[in-house]
């Protein structure tokens, strides 16, 4: 085949994903929508009121800014033309049906409970065009198991970028049993036009990162349950000797000890054989007492000013 064949082969195919939808604003949502804007994708972002898309197009619009001023700080006029050109392509909306009907792509990255996932892509899957690609950004949960309420499990992936989305290079890019290998395809071109360094992995608890770093922290906890060594030593211990930038105390409290034990407790409830997944007895305590790490102002650590 002659390179000018692959190159135009490439290319369409790489031209699919034009218009992409992303259902949520949170930090990882906003994130997403971000840097898909600056990429020069056409983007949606879909919220469930007028208040909480103005939020996301503003905290979008601050962290543009905040890019511009590292990019092009010797530029300020090139800075303002990637803010406005990036802004240029993404709109905000409340309407779910009407946002996903001339889409490419629907990325969801809203709140990590299985039938509020079910719920929004059976809506959905009606409402998009049949060559429209489903995508989720969960985390912990099964890709195979969101996309089985559509009828396009072909066209179903699993896309989880990390946090925060514009400084993170990573993008785990997830294939179902029963994922196509053109949808497959379809999903890396877009993470590499992204800036996005792919790796892919099977539909598998945590995929990669989170399957070794969700156990890595929990057995810290352990560690420190049996009294081996101080929370501080550990995070020391773990920055010096591993290399790590922060340890597992730090990285925990700044993750949120909520979001760590909601992970756990979804594992260890669908592989209770796994004593990796039990959730520490630690852990659920500080949880209980409201000390979700740096968001409350407390978690293994104070950070009360």
């Amino acid at each position: 085949m002659s390179m000018m064949r692959v190159f135009v082969r490439n290319m369409a195919t790489a031209a699919k994903i034009n218009n992409v939808v992303v259902i949520g604003g949170g930090l990882m949502g906003s994130g997403i929508a971000q840097v898909a804007a600056a990429t020069g994708h056409n983007v949606t972002l879909v919220e469930v009121n007028d208040q909480l898309v103005d939020k996301a197009i503003g905290s979008i619009k601050k962290s543009l800014e905040r890019v511009a001023k590292k990019q092009f700080k010797d530029d300020s006029a090139k800075g303002n033309a990637f803010v406005e050109g990036t802004l240029k392509n993404l709109k905000g909306s409340t309407k779910i049906e009407d946002s996903v009907a001339s889409s490419d792509l629907v990325i969801e990255a809203i709140v990590e409970k299985m039938n509020i996932k079910h719920e929004l892509f059976g809506k959905i899957d009606a409402a998009a065009p049949a060559s429209t690609i489903f995508a989720s950004n969960t985390s912990s949960l099964s890709i195979g198991e969101i996309g089985s309420v559509t009828k396009r499990e072909d066209r179903f992936g699993g896309l989880h970028f990390f946090n925060p989305v514009p400084m993170m290079r990573l993008l785990e890019v997830i294939r179902t049993e029963k994922t196509s290998e053109e949808t497959y395809q379809q999903l890396m071109e877009f993470g590499k036009r992204m800036g996005k360094t792919c790796i892919t992995c099977k539909d598998t608890p945590g995929f990669v990162v989170n399957r070794l770093l969700v156990p890595y922290m929990a057995e810290a906890v352990r560690l420190l349950e049996r009294g081996d060594a101080t929370a501080r030593d550990i995070d020391t211990a773990m920055k010096l000797g591993a290399g790590y930038p922060m340890g597992p105390f730090e990285l925990s409290d700044y993750v949120g000890l909520d979001t760590t034990n909601n992970i756990m407790h979804g594992w260890h409830e669908k592989f209770p054989e796994n004593p990796l997944f039990k959730p520490p007895q630690m852990l659920q305590k500080l949880v209980s007492e409201g000390k979700l790490g740096v968001k409350s102002g407390e978690g293994f650590y104070s950070y009360k000013k």
